[in-house]
């Protein structure tokens, strides 16, 4: 690494000889970086969340269970509807009318979350290609289909996805090859690590089973004979509940993922001899006993924030000059980039490796990123949205093929609710084989910014593309920061000029 490359900017310059600091160090001593993950014992973070978790889960449970059996072969078995306004005479049905529909969208949603892992080894980056590409279209086919259904709502909901969807490829078009490759070489890891593969197997079996019973209430909600708006508050209400309890099974899988793959990383490869015996069984352990609280926690909100980020990157880049557009957006920007600073994926990471809480762990990620500069790179890869689009196609055509299936065999007013709330069980299902690939991505940034020597041991090839990437990124950081300036004094000059 140059130094001159980035003389224009102290703190980038900073940035990069801090790495290369890291590098001559850890090249001197020879260790390898093999004393960042300390064996010591582990305390239990944020118990709050994990008992509001279990709580939630259990009350949730039986709530299920209640609304399921209330219109399981007999209509309204619990006398609930007495309870309920507006009874809409025309949907008066039974749990086992709309469950089997809830079936099929588990069966498609496992289908493709099984494929994604299949495929993971040979073809894993042409479908991620094709899920960028092919999003937009799908969407725009959705909003035809639901506008000649007379579902204005959702077709207009539908367009807005593909435009905003389009908008955004268009703006990270640009670095789409350096997502690729990181991608590409996250693949790579995770296929030499079939245990991985066979944990992301059992999780997703795990979730299909609490599936089971979500389904079994959500079609009790469907065929319920209350008023639509109290469905669908019903529905909203077991949405998010099935999203967070997604979320908490994926950001396991990614817990346990990257537990395995920093261990690989800092010991030189899987067979190594200095490899501690059982190291999945380990890293399984920590994840659903004192890490499990905080997995509970970050996993509420770190997937909408950094969904948000994402988005208002994109807009960001493309605004121009207009100034007030800027300002409202620069507001958001920085309001968006101080919640990461305590939610981001990179916390998991440390949780993995060092069992700290979420918050500390975010905190600790975020600051190592900036001190280091990765953070340069971590913004301009886009591989959490390139699967985070894999896993939204996933659950569309999930969607898609039950609320066909429903709209062929009953009324079209049932084919938004389960549609809908197929979607999120497909995404949810294809979201816990997306997070294995995910998971070595964070830990491959987390790795270079720790130890840079880690990766270059681990592939000197993609160490250097990484180096020169990140180069690049500071460099034109620095550029676009000379750049403003000197539009702010010109600024100032012209309007003192005319002033005087």
């Amino acid at each position: 690494m140059s130094d001159s490359q980035t003389s224009s900017s102290d703190s980038d310059s900073a940035s990069v000889a801090a790495i290369d600091q890291n590098v001559r160090r850890n090249q001197r001593s020879g260790s390898g970086g093999q004393t960042l993950a300390p064996d010591l014992p582990r305390r239990w973070h944020d118990v709050f969340w994990l008992g509001i978790f279990l709580i939630h889960l259990i009350g949730l449970g039986l709530a299920l269970a209640v609304l399921g059996l209330n219109r399981f072969e007999k209509s309204d078995r619990f006398n609930i509807d007495r309870f309920t306004t507006g009874s809409s005479g025309n949907n008066r049905g039974l749990t086992e009318d709309y469950w089997p529909m809830y079936a099929l969208a588990g069966g498609v949603g496992t289908v493709l979350g099984w494929t994604w892992l299949l495929l993971l080894g040979s073809r894993a980056n042409q479908m991620m290609k094709i899920s960028v590409h092919i999003l937009t279209t799908y969407l725009a086919v959705l909003s035809v289909l639901c506008f000649w259904c007379e579902q204005f709502f959702w077709g207009v909901a539908f367009a807005i996805g593909a435009a905003l969807q389009f908008l955004y490829v268009i703006s990270v078009i640009d670095r789409l090859p350096f997502t690729m490759l990181v991608l590409q070489k996250a693949v790579k890891m995770v296929w030499s690590l079939p245990e991985v593969m066979r944990v992301a197997y059992a999780f997703m079996l795990v979730m299909l089973l609490w599936m089971g019973i979500w389904s079994f209430g959500a079609a009790g909600v469907v065929a319920a004979s209350m008023e639509e708006g109290g469905r669908w508050w019903l529905l909203v209400v077991l949405s998010v509940s099935l999203f967070w309890t997604g979320a908490v099974l994926c950001n396991t899988v990614h817990v346990i993922v990257s537990g395995m793959v920093f261990l690989v990383l800092i010991h030189g490869g899987r067979e190594a001899a200095s490899m501690p015996p059982n190291p999945l069984v380990k890293s399984l352990r920590y994840a659903v006993t004192t890490s499990f609280g905080s997995i509970c926690y970050g996993s509420l909100f770190t997937a909408a924030i950094r969904t948000l980020r994402w988005e208002i990157r994109g807009l960001r880049s493309k605004i121009g000059r207009n100034e007030c557009l800027l300002c409202c957006v620069d507001f958001m920007f920085h309001l968006v980039e101080t919640l990461v600073r305590f939610f981001n994926k990179y916390a998991f990471v440390q949780i993995a490796v060092y069992g700290k809480s979420f918050n500390h762990s975010a905190r600790d990620a975020w600051e190592l990123f900036q001190s280091t500069g990765v953070e340069a790179i971590v913004a301009y890869d886009c591989s959490g949205a390139v699967l985070l689009m894999g896993t939204l196609l996933s659950g569309l055509i999930t969607g898609t093929c039950s609320g066909v299936w429903t709209h062929i065999k009953w009324s079209s007013d049932s084919v938004t609710m389960i549609g809908s709330t197929a979607m999120l069980m497909g995404m949810v299902l294809v979201g816990v084989a997306m997070v294995v690939v995910e998971s070595a991505v964070t830990s491959i940034y987390i790795c270079y910014a720790e130890d840079p020597l880690l990766i270059h041991r681990w592939d000197a090839e993609f160490f250097n593309q990484l180096s020169e990437t990140l180069h690049q990124r500071l460099q034109y950081r620095s550029d676009r920061a000379r750049e403003v300036l000197t539009h702010s004094r010109f600024d100032n000059h012209v309007q003192e000029t005319v002033s005087v």
